[in-house]
């Protein structure tokens, strides 16, 4: 049987001599029911308000979770970017090398070019020279022979120091002429 404030104050129990005072038990049952409906009125607030507070904290699991995935998501965001920049910067510095590399292949080879253009000129510029003086000391040969059949030339009483050639100076005409 189950028990309620009204159920309580409308008890009757059945009279019998040398029994309770009715006023008494009345009065008693009477303090038994409001202290009973009291309780269960407390029940019931205490019952709301553990519903509430179990859906409060339904909703902070429900937070905590979403936030929990929030966290992992970030830092699996923030890993593959750390990753994503890690490699690129490697990407980078590899292609700077290359370039580089390449930068120093192409000097070299423009040095190695330049100096075999000097060492060609030189070479032709030694050939010049040679070919020059070969003309020169030809021309100074002929030029001598015309001198001497053309009699132009007064004969002077040739010295044991003096050759028979005409002083030219063809180391002179060469620098001369380059």
């Amino acid at each position: 049987m189950n028990f309620s404030p009204v159920l309580l104050k409308k008890q009757e129990f059945e009279k019998s001599m040398r029994g309770y005072n009715v006023e008494e038990v009345k009065a008693f049952l009477n303090k038994v029911s409001s202290d009973f409906e009291d309780l269960i009125n407390q029940n019931e607030e205490l019952e709301k308000e553990v519903e509430k507070l179990k859906n409060e904290i339904e909703e902070f699991r429900k937070t905590e979770k979403r936030l929990r995935e929030e966290i992992l998501k970030t830092q699996e965001t923030s890993s593959k970017e750390l990753e994503s920049a890690k490699k690129q910067s490697a990407l980078i510095i590899k292609e700077a090398e290359v370039k580089a590399s390449q930068m120093i292949k192409n000097a070299e080879e423009k040095m190695n070019e330049l100096q075999n253009a000097v060492m060609t000129l030189r070479s032709e510029k030694d050939l010049i020279i040679a070919r020059l003086r070969a003309i020169v000391g030809t021309q100074s040969n002929l030029l001598e022979g015309k001198v001497k059949d053309a009699g132009e030339e007064p004969k002077k009483p040739k010295s044991p120091d003096e050759p028979d050639r005409l002083d030219i100076d063809l180391d002179g005409i060469v620098d001369k002429l380059i």
